[in-house]
């Protein structure tokens, strides 16, 4: 959970693209990343996959107005509103963003080929019908942000009380590697996002940080019983986590609905 989703990225930067607070290219840059290319397949009016700019395009063009996130895991459909044969494609590839205002989401497919050190990512987003419905189970920002606090005061209670600091020199390095990204300026959702929305995806990623690192192994617990229990404690910590970062995510499409609520007619 360190690592930010790809469906993050393309619902974040997808989002600044349509708000106009970023160009097409450098929304499309942003999307792919560290990988090597990303094509959209199965849009409509196109025969075979294409470029991102042109599918985002032609997604806005087709009504898209937002997009939201869903990171689905088996029995819990965070963020889907269906139908089944999406729904599946999602919690399958454990994400997918789904579109605002036309019922079209899309599904990454990542392929990797190359030596340890070079490998080359290549990711195609497969576009699919989605039913137009709230999403499941995703909290307010505010709701988000006591939910996250309260998991973080209860796993540090119960985790101290199995002897799992995550400490030592994995752990250690891990911390290092996420104060430099902060130090360097990482952006952590695009340009448009409230404030709320990045200060509760930070938290969550946090927390993300310290549930990978207790899984991993940085304590004490060593008999299946102790390993038993961490997975006990943690598995709560990680879907609240995972309810903020689509809260966090969604936040764009949210403030649009609340906008046309207040707008006179609706």
């Amino acid at each position: 959970m360190l690592s930010e989703p790809r469906s993050g990225r393309l619902a974040a930067w997808g989002n600044a693209l349509l708000a106009g607070a970023v160009s097409p290219d450098d929304a499309a840059q942003a999307i792919v990343g560290q990988d090597a290319v990303h094509r959209v397949a199965g849009l409509p009016g196109e025969a075979g996959p294409v470029g991102l700019t042109l599918a985002l395009g032609r997604l806005r063009r087709l009504g898209v107005t937002g997009w939201r996130v869903a990171l689905p895991a088996p029995g819990h459909p965070l963020g889907l509103s269906g139908p089944p044969e999406f729904n599946a494609r999602a919690v399958e590839a454990e994400e997918a963003v789904v579109g605002f205002g036309a019922p079209y989401g899309l599904v990454p497919e990542v392929s990797e080929a190359g030596p340890v050190g070079d490998v080359h990512v290549e990711v195609v987003w497969h576009c699919l019908p989605v039913r137009e419905a709230p999403p499941a189970d995703v909290p307010s920002l505010g709701e988000a942000e006591r939910e996250l606090a309260e998991a973080l005061r209860e796993a540090t209670t119960v985790l101290t009380r199995l002897d799992v600091a995550a400490s030592g020199p994995v752990a250690d390095a891990a911390r290092d590697a996420y104060r430099a990204r902060a130090e360097a300026g990482r952006e952590v959702l695009a340009p448009g996002y409230p404030a709320r929305a990045v200060r509760v995806l930070e938290l969550a990623q946090r927390i993300g940080l310290l549930v990978d690192l207790a899984y991993d192994g940085h304590g004490g617990a060593v008999s299946a019983a102790e390993m038993s229990a961490r997975g006990e404690a943690l598995r709560p910590v990680e879907r609240v986590a995972r309810r903020a970062q689509v809260a966090a995510y969604n936040a764009y499409v949210e403030e649009r609905e609340r906008e046309g609520e207040r707008e006179p007619g609706f």
